[in-house]
């Protein structure tokens, strides 16, 4: 009996590692099926965020534009600003909307004519 138990032994030990292989498979292919899941999903929001980070700095270059703009605006209401605290300005703005004029001016008028 020693044989046969001995053959027994083998057997039961050979089976045992046939069920060992496959339990390694099956653990070794869920492993990957989860790590190619983690991927695709991973893969799909390194794509989402480059598309929104994409239309930030559309939008950042868009203000920036925006603001340069603004700047060479507050600078032009500045140059502006001193031109009318100017005595020119007041000068000519009593003449063409007042119709003011200095002691010393002429003022020549042209006839209509009629038609």
């Amino acid at each position: 009996m020693g044989k046969r138990e001995a053959a027994r032994k083998a057997s039961a030990q050979r089976t045992r590692m046939r069920r060992r292989k496959r339990h390694n498979k099956s653990g070794i292919l869920c492993i990957t099926l989860i790590m190619l899941t983690m991927v695709g999903v991973m893969s799909v929001q390194i794509i989402t965020l480059y598309r929104k980070n994409e239309t930030y700095k559309a939008k950042q270059q868009e203000l920036q534009a925006q603001l340069d703009s603004e700047k060479q605006r507050k600078t032009e209401l500045e140059e502006y600003e001193e031109y009318v605290n100017t005595k020119e300005y007041i000068e000519q703005t009593a003449k063409t909307k007042l119709g003011l004029v200095h002691g010393n001016e002429i003022i020549f008028k042209e006839k209509e004519q009629e038609k």
